[in-house]
């Protein structure tokens, strides 16, 4: 059943307001026990929840569609998809007492050991929906974190992984019974009374404390690997090589239009956020200039504030860059929000750095699995687009050249004869520029070409008269 677009009033209806709707097309149970081996992992079967406060009905399934990808990523079984229509999220218990008993019913029938809210629950929602459905409750946020420290291969990353994990997890630390609330001091056991009272803590603040400690040990470390990381990306800003970054939503297929560029071989695996570490790799403009191409981490609607923070090294690349290549997946059912997703990150890491935003080339990919319809409305939407599929390479010689047109040379044209032991220099001008003609003559090898405009400045003693 399709909603109209909620009244600016608030007012919902009472048959609108009380139901739970089924979410369709949402189960992925397993139909064969290799897919589990595949998978290596312990599938948890799982309930997605979500409130619909605004737009419209294919809005609110597509989040749930996309919850349930995520869901899928971290390797869970979807069940069931319900919906609850409100004109703002209960503060007790997100969806109201009523239908949390309802949902324990549906986790009754299911079978389903876990329940995933999309949104970020507070601490006092999540002990209470624990209460009432007796099985794990966790939101959004938890599962893409979750998801994170699942595929963080770098130390660096890992690292900052736990550090977001840890700074969602500490107000909301929870147990049950009397083992969460004891005290390790005074001189008797745990029934109370005279002489149970004295100094100690509970365990749920010894827990506290140790993640506290945790987390100012993990700060201290992920500083002294930034250090590392701005050194090298310093190097990279020196040599006056034209930097690139990739960004776009997660799954929009942002390492195979790496792969396709560069000819690197970054993982592509059709997951969300399959990609968490900067990678960087070499390429050619139609020119002939070298670039520095980076495939960032796929952003998504509401992106844990612990993540944003967390992966600063990722951002970075995008305030460092001469260029944005923003790449959308053509085949979704909602590419424009998910475009403004994206630029809605950007705009925040840009005026946090207080620099102005590169220039953007937006980038439908995709085009080989798109509709005729959808791409015919993408066009009429975003004009100023490329249209590309990553997989097939229609469209690719097209986007290069506009690369090229939107990223202005910064380079400088040399006519040079380098001395026979002055080896190393030769060797810059092949990484770092573009050599046309090279000749040897009895006092060194003479090269004509076009370098950075650094290099070129400390070739001018070898210019050929």
């Amino acid at each position: 059943m399709t909603h109209p677009r909620l009244p600016s009033t608030g007012e919902l209806d009472l048959e609108d307001r009380s139901a739970l709707r089924r979410v369709a097309g949402l189960s992925t149970e397993l139909t064969d026990v290799s897919e589990v081996e595949y998978r290596q992992l312990r599938l948890e079967r799982v309930v997605l929840v979500g409130v619909w406060t605004d737009g419209s009905s294919a809005d609110a399934d597509a989040s749930m569609a996309e919850l349930a990808a995520l869901a899928e990523t971290a390797g869970s079984e979807v069940l069931e998809g319900m919906v609850q229509r409100r004109d703002k999220p209960d503060a007790g218990t997100y969806i109201g007492s009523g239908k949390a008993k309802e949902l324990r019913d549906i986790v009754v029938a299911t079978g389903a050991d876990t329940v995933i809210f999309d949104g970020e629950l507070t601490p006092g929602q999540l002990n209470a929906l624990e209460k009432i459905v007796k099985v794990k409750v966790i939101d959004r946020t938890a599962l893409i974190l979750d998801i994170f420290a699942q595929h963080a291969t770098s130390r660096e990353g890992k690292a900052q992984v736990s550090f977001a994990q840890m700074e969602y997890m500490l107000p909301r630390l929870r147990g049950w019974g009397e083992s969460m609330s004891r005290q390790g001091g005074g001189a008797g056991g745990s029934g109370g009374g005279v002489g149970t009272r004295g100094p100690g803590e509970t365990k749920i603040e010894t827990d506290r404390r140790r993640i506290r400690e945790r987390m100012s040990k993990l700060r201290r470390e992920i500083k002294d690997m930034k250090k590392i990381r701005d050194t090298q990306r310093g190097r990279r800003l020196q040599s006056d090589v034209a930097s690139v970054a990739i960004v776009g939503y997660t799954n929009a297929g942002k390492s195979s239009l790496l792969n396709a560029l560069t000819g690197a071989g970054v993982l592509v695996e059709n997951a969300l956020f399959a990609t968490l570490e900067p990678t960087t790799r070499r390429g050619q403009f139609v020119d002939g200039r070298p670039f520095v191409l980076t495939d960032t981490v796929g952003f998504v609607r509401h992106l844990p504030t612990q993540l944003v923070e967390a992966f600063r090294s990722t951002l970075e690349e995008v305030v460092d860059a001469d260029l944005l290549v923003h790449v959308i997946d053509g085949s979704d059912a909602t590419p424009l929000a998910q475009v403004n997703a994206v630029r809605q990150v950007i705009n925040d890491v840009v005026r946090e750095y207080d620099v102005a935003a590169p220039p953007e080339l937006l980038v439908v990919n995709k085009t080989d699995a798109a509709t005729g319809l959808g791409l015919a409305q993408l066009r009429r939407a975003l004009p100023d687009a490329v249209f590309v599929s990553a997989r097939t390479g229609d469209g690719l010689d097209r986007l290069r050249s506009r690369m090229a047109e939107l990223v202005e040379p910064t380079d400088r044209s040399v006519d040079v004869t380098i001395p026979y032991g002055r080896g190393e220099l030769i060797a810059r001008m092949h990484a770092e520029g573009r050599v046309d003609v090279t000749e040897h003559t009895e006092t060194g090898t003479r090269i004509k070409g076009r370098v950075p405009a650094a290099l070129a400045a400390s070739l001018a003693e070898f210019v050929t008269f």
